[in-house]
């Protein structure tokens, strides 16, 4: 009796975050971004060389042009002829969703129209890094932005449920690295992290039976620098 009592908080609990979620997205407005600067940051190489995960960031905002560029080195569109992007992925299915969430709430990339839309208000940086119940997700990350990094399988044209996993997962993998090395080469910090309370961000994003988040990647400037 206990125990479904318990189901029954915690569904109405992810319930009520999602409704007041939604209302809060009604007053969020989509954020333009800028044209991406594509002449700034270090070679590849030295870029390569230098590369690494961190743990600590500092509190500071991130530029919106910081911010336009991260994105579109991410998963933008670099041949606007064919709207292709700057990760590739299977059979071109550009399977891979970022969402951003900052402190004033949580948004969806849209790199056709290069701009942020607005899914849910409010500050969720905690929760969408902690596992339910608290457990080994670790701490809520300090950095100003969560990246979550989300596969639509239904994207795929073909393929077994297996094969559309396993493509999902590389697909992510080559966004995963693009953050990772415009962060290195432009004084940024980042780490990829598979832990994520999935059950939450499901709920807030209100995704579809065919979503998956793969991997978050916290972004902020270098904690002691400005």
């Amino acid at each position: 009796m206990k125990k479904r009592l318990l189901k029954i908080f915690v569904l109405a609990s992810l319930l009520l975050v999602s409704a007041f979620g939604w209302a809060w997205a009604q007053e969020l407005k989509t954020i333009k971004l800028n044209e991406p600067n594509k002449k700034r940051g270090l070679p590849v190489m030295e870029a390569l060389s230098i590369r690494a995960s961190v743990r600590d960031w500092s509190d500071k905002e991130l530029s919106l042009q910081d911010l336009s560029d991260l994105l579109w080195a991410a998963n933008g569109i670099n041949r606007p002829e064919s709207g292709k992007r700057t990760a590739s992925s299977a059979m071109n299915a550009q399977d891979i969703d970022i969402f951003v969430f900052m402190k004033n709430g949580a948004f969806l990339y849209d790199a056709g129209q290069n701009a942020l839309n607005p899914v849910a208000g409010g500050d969720h940086l905690a929760e969408i890094t902690m596992r339910p119940g608290g457990g080994p997700g670790g701490p809520p990350s300090p950095a100003p932005i969560q990246l979550i990094l989300v596969s639509d399988l239904s994207r795929f044209s073909r393929g077994t449920q297996e094969s559309k996993l396993e493509w999902a997962a590389i697909d992510t993998g080559i966004v995963s690295q693009n953050i990772s090395l415009f962060c290195a080469a432009t004084g940024l910090a980042t780490r990829p992290r598979a832990g994520m309370n999935k059950d939450f961000i499901r709920t807030l994003l209100k995704l579809k039976e065919t979503q998956y988040p793969i991997l978050n990647h916290p972004v902020g400037y270098p904690k002691g620098k400005s």
